[in-house]
């Protein structure tokens, strides 16, 4: 399973963690949802879930189910900070349509 993460998403999501203590991780995962059909869940988290796994890029612990590697495989995650747009965008290239907001894919 190949996740990205960009330099800018890496110091960011470094920052969210040291701001939190309590939590070790990140949780990434899809669910149904969003124009498209799904969406992506992606969160700090404390403890992980029953089933998830434990992957580690950039020296940050992401969490998630074996179940939703398929759909992740490939992605990469950005922390754009212009003027325009700031916060985490997903790349997926398994998404053959994205909504117009960007934030729902179909694969």
């Amino acid at each position: 399973m190949q996740l990205r993460l960009t330099f800018s998403a890496a110091q960011e999501l470094r920052r969210l963690l040291s701001q939190k203590p309590e939590c070790i991780g990140v949780r990434l995962a899809v669910e149904a949802g969003g124009c498209a059909g799904l969406t992506y869940r992606f969160e700090l988290v404390e403890t992980p879930s029953p089933g998830e796994q434990r992957i580690e890029v950039e020296g940050i612990p992401f969490f998630l189910q074996e179940s939703h590697k398929m759909f992740l495989d490939g992605v990469e995650i950005d922390y754009p900070t212009g003027l325009a747009a700031r916060g985490f965008v997903f790349s997926n290239p398994q998404a053959r349509t994205t909504c117009g907001c960007g934030t729902s894919f179909a694969i």
